[in-house]
Formats: C-alpha cells, sequence, structure tokens
C-alpha cells in the first residue's frame, strides 16, 4: 500500500519549565522540558510508540495504522499493513530502522502480531489469537527475537505468550501462572502494560478486578508471581495500565480510574524492591487515569513522564510530586533520552520532548 512521508513544522509547541530552588552540580539539575510539535502525516490515533534512539523510532495505533521516522521525527513515514485497516495496533516494538514488531488487540482473532524487517514494505503475520474470549493489550522484548504478550484472562486463567526466535509464538502453561481474579486482565491504553528488564525479567500491571496486581517473570516467562498492587478499585475500569521499572528495584506503576476521567484519583504507585510491594504516590496535576508512563532514560537525575487524555506531567521525586507539561490528550509514550522522547495520541499526534 502506499505510503506517505511528510515534514515536520518548524514552530516549537513551548513548553520551558524551570524549577526555583538552590543551585545543583550539574549532574542532578533539574530538566528544562521542551516540547515539539512534529506532524506524522496520519490522521489515525497513534496509540503507542517505541524510540530505538534518537533518531528511529516507530509508532502504531487505530485503522491498521504505523509511522516511522529516522531522523528524529523531521519527516514521517506512514502506511497502513495490508489487510489490517480493520485492526487497532496498541502496541509496537522497534528494533532498528527496518525492523519492528506490531501488536493488536481486540476479542479473538483481532489479537494479531505483525513484524516487519524491511521498513514495512512487507509484514509477516506471525500469531493470531485463537481464543474467542482472549483480548491481547501489549507486548515488549528483552532483545530483538526474546519477547513477551499478555492477554486479558480466558477462564480464569492468564494468556500469556512468548517468543524465543522472533518468530513464533508458544504459550506460557497456565499452571506456570497464577490464577486470575474474576475478570482480571489488563488495558490496552499505550503498549505499556507489560515491561521488561535486564535479561530475563519482567513485570505486567493487571486491573479490571477486585485489586489490583502486578506479575513478575525472572525467567523469560517460564513462571510467574503475583503482588498486590494499589490502584485497583473494585470496577472493570480501574487498575495498571502502565508500568516500567529503571532498574532491577525502583518501579512505577501507573493507571487509576479510567472511567472518571474528570476526577482526581489515586493514579501512581511505586515500588523500591522489585515490584513486590506497593505504596501510593503523587497524583498527577491531569485528572483521571494515566495510559503510559515512563522513565527518562539516561536523564541526570530520575525523571517521570505521566501521559494521559487530559495532559502530560513529569515529576523528579519518584512520583511524589508532578509538574504539567501540557493539557491535549496523550496515548503513547516512549524515550531514547533526555533529548528525545516521543508523546503520541488522536488524530495523529506526535510530539517531541526533550527534558534536558
Amino acid at each position: 500500500m502506499p505510503r506517505n512521508t511528510t515534514t515536520a513544522t518548524s514552530g516549537l509547541v513551548l513548553l520551558a519549565v524551570v524549577l526555583a530552588g538552590a543551585a545543583c552540580e550539574p549532574l542532578s539539575r533539574e530538566p528544562n522540558p521542551v516540547l515539539t510539535q512534529q506532524e506524522s502525516g496520519t490522521s489515525a490515533r497513534l496509540q503507542a510508540v517505541s524510540a530505538v534512539n534518537d533518531r528511529v523510532v516507530w509508532a502504531s495505533g487505530a485503522e491498521g495504522s504505523y509511522a516511522r521516522t529516522t531522523d528524529g521525527g523531521a519527516t514521517w513515514t506512514t502506511g497502513v499493513v495490508p489487510g489490517a485497516d480493520s485492526l487497532q495496533f496498541r502496541d509496537v516494538h522497534a528494533v532498528d530502522r527496518n525492523t519492528a514488531y506490531l501488536m493488536s488487540a481486540g476479542p479473538g482473532e483481532l489479537s494479531r502480531i505483525y513484524k516487519t524487517t524491511d521498513a514495512g514494505e512487507t509484514w509477516t503475520l506471525q500469531f493470531t489469537n485463537e481464543e474467542p474470549s482472549g483480548f491481547f493489550d501489549c507486548f515488549d522484548f528483552w532483545n530483538p527475537v526474546s519477547g513477551v504478550a499478555f492477554s486479558d484472562a480466558v477462564a480464569g486463567h492468564f494468556f500469556i505468550i512468548t517468543t524465543k526466535d522472533g518468530e513464533t509464538w508458544e504459550r506460557v502453561p497456565p499452571e506456570m501462572v497464577p490464577l486470575a481474579q474474576p475478570g482480571e486482565g489488563s488495558f490496552a491504553a499505550s503498549g505499556t502494560c507489560v515491561t521488561v528488564g535486564g535479561d530475563s525479567t519482567a513485570w505486567i500491571g493487571t486491573g479490571a478486578a477486585h485489586y489490583a496486581r502486578v506479575l513478575k517473570t525472572t525467567n523469560r516467562g517460564r513462571t510467574w508471581s503475583a503482588f498486590a498492587g494499589p490502584l485497583g478499585k473494585g470496577t472493570p475500569t480501574s487498575g495498571i495500565a502502565s508500568i516500567a521499572f529503571r532498574d532491577s528495584l525502583n518501579g512505577v506503576a501507573a493507571g487509576g480510574e479510567i472511567g472518571a476521567p474528570e476526577e482526581h484519583n489515586d493514579n501512581v504507585a511505586v515500588s523500591m524492591d522489585g515490584g513486590e510491594t506497593w505504596k501510593v504516590a503523587g497524583r498527577t496535576t491531569f485528572p483521571g487515569a494515566v495510559y503510559g508512563i515512563a522513565w527518562v532514560t539516561g536523564a541526570p537525575i530520575p525523571t517521570l513522564v505521566a501521559v494521559g487524555p487530559a495532559g502530560a506531567d513529569y515529576s523528579v521525586d519518584e512520583g511524589k510530586t508532578w509538574v504539567p507539561l501540557d493539557s491535549l490528550d496523550y496515548w503513547g509514550i516512549g524515550f531514547a533520552g533526555p533529548r528525545a522522547g516521543w508523546i503520541t495520541g488522536p488524530d495523529g499526534r506526535t510530539v517531541k520532548g526533550s527534558m534536558s
């Protein structure tokens, strides 16, 4: 299918926030954020983004769409996966300028995984969900060929699949995963309900049940443990939508009450022991749920950015307090470094962020 290339707009969407306080050493200075509006070339909602580095970035979204840049967003190439224009690509994992995986979300066969190795010229369908009640939410990868994907529970059992070769996917035996609570699953909001760490660890945030939980593996998905999380409120629309770890111990989970977009509720929690225990952190300045959260890779001090339909915030104190970045509607988030991150949303919204 023909693809379209557009050039980024030149103007800056202003966001220079300088925090008052005592002078700091260069290695601990607080960020001076700037957001730059870019033109993605698509009008589809861009729901997930994956940054390989400060130049190569892939995004994915509704209507079978994807977008790719190799020059830091100065220009984007967009396209639709052939035969997939009715799918919603809720997650993307970029390997390099030519290689990426897409995951669509939906009931039954609408949940699929595709891969390209030629920059989107062709796509290979790797996996189609054959469970009618299965609904895949997100995936992540330890390396270019080893990954894990998560679906809402099926018949009381979590549906987790892994790949070891980047080509074929196999289900983790249900007996290797804790039983699911009634209705338990996750939210296909930004493709960040699964995150990996190191060579073999992964965490999954859940919700839509009596209480939210974090599932954890330390052996590339062969076995899993479950730990209680603090963000679930016992409703089908509450729980963890996004999870991120900056090292093996320090993590953040975000979400809240998706069904209350105008209310300020607890929507961020932190862990300092690898995800085994959690405590509620500060609420974002924007109301409603957090759809995506990410650590700013390589930031001089640990920096978090959170996005949702009501805006974007950042925090430099492990989520205790938050500073507003923007009030637009955002879903996807991904950072390559303190000078290059992207947040995406409806109508092809694509914004590059510098936190340096």
